[in-house]
């Protein structure tokens, strides 16, 4: 496994890291500790030194589960959580003692005095605009509280808005296929500042794994069911904000115009994204250890020919983009 710097000021992670959402048991998948377990320990074994999570999986089940593996994992691991979108802040309850008090309950959950990276979960924008939240994380920053802070955002804008405070490591991302607008809009300037990108739904929601077809169907407490159309949260968030029919389509394209013989799409697509130098680590999600395997290959695969990134970017522009539902 390769490993790129994350943000001029942080430390180095594996261009392959873990998203662990779905150890909490939200949105359809339930889990076992066993089986997060089974997962975790695939990921050391594939030299994954970066998880994500958030207080808000599964209520903090995502979080114990990964402090209690700490305690038995020998090998160093950055552990990135988020802060933001539970009930005791979302939508308009923000406070330095209620953030406080999260990052409190997220060091008991990890089992760490100092969380090696918080990031503010998708907060509403006026809040990152008004700007008194960064200052809240940098006092805790003094504190010993937090090593460094980040922000999970929606939409280019919002990114841009981050950026401009002094302090920020990171900026986690969708971009995928279907998502190319941050290539221009955000990267050259995340770049230019030193500010890291941890790219989440690589996949688009497995979309871009070109396993579903029209017969798929997905659990009624799954988001892929309940959210297609934004019912619940950014559209954005499901599908990278396709319409499904239209994703279906546009993977069918790709696997004829595109995919090499020796690739999977799901490895087309992973490494179509690490392929962009602005990229420090993907952290797309794994429900089994083979999972995990399949997507830590992935950072020894040799870039993908410049042919494939002109139809990428053309299919982007002219048959993509108009699609694309919800904030971006």
């Amino acid at each position: 496994m390769k490993t790129r710097k994350l943000g001029t000021n942080g430390f180095n992670v594996s261009e392959v890291g873990l998203g662990c959402w779905q150890l909490g048991g939200n949105w359809g998948i339930d889990i076992s500790k066993d089986a997060a377990f089974d997962i975790l320990n695939e990921a050391v074994k594939n030299d994954v030194t970066f998880f994500d999570t958030a207080d808000v999986y599964g209520d903090g089940k995502s979080e114990t589960l990964i402090g209690e593996f700490l305690k038995t994992c020998d090998t160093p691991i950055l552990v990135a959580t988020k802060f933001g979108r539970a009930g005791n802040a979302f939508p308009d309850k923000y406070t330095k003692d209620v953030l406080r008090k999260t990052v409190e309950g997220s060091l008991e959950r990890l089992g760490v005095d100092s969380l090696d990276l918080l990031q503010l979960h998708c907060i509403p924008p006026h809040y990152l605009k008004e700007g008194s939240i960064f200052n809240w994380l940098r006092d805790l920053q003094k504190e010993g509280l937090i090593k460094h802070f980040g922000a999970s955002v929606e939409t280019v804008e919002e990114g841009l808005v981050c950026m401009e405070q002094e302090g920020l490591l990171s900026l986690q991302v969708i971009f995928n296929i279907f998502r190319q607008k941050l290539v221009t809009g955000l990267f050259p300037q995340a770049e230019a500042k030193g500010v890291g990108i941890i790219v989440r739904l690589p996949l688009a929601s497995g979309l871009l794994s070109g396993k579903f077809d029209a017969k798929t169907t997905f659990a009624a407490d799954d988001h892929r069911n309940f959210n297609r159309n934004g019912e619940a949260f950014n559209v954005g968030e499901t599908f990278a904000g396709l319409p499904f029919e239209k994703g279906l389509e546009l993977v069918e394209r790709i696997k004829k115009n595109v995919l090499p013989n020796n690739l999977t799409m799901t490895q087309l697509a992973l490494r179509w994204i690490l392929d962009h130098k602005a990229v420090s680590t993907i952290i797309p999600g794994a429900s089994s250890p083979k999972q995990v395997i399949s997507n830590a290959e992935v950072s020894n695969l040799l870039a993908l020919s410049p042919e494939a990134y002109a139809t990428l970017t053309a299919l982007y522009k002219t048959e993509i983009h108009d699609y694309i539902r919800g904030g971006y």
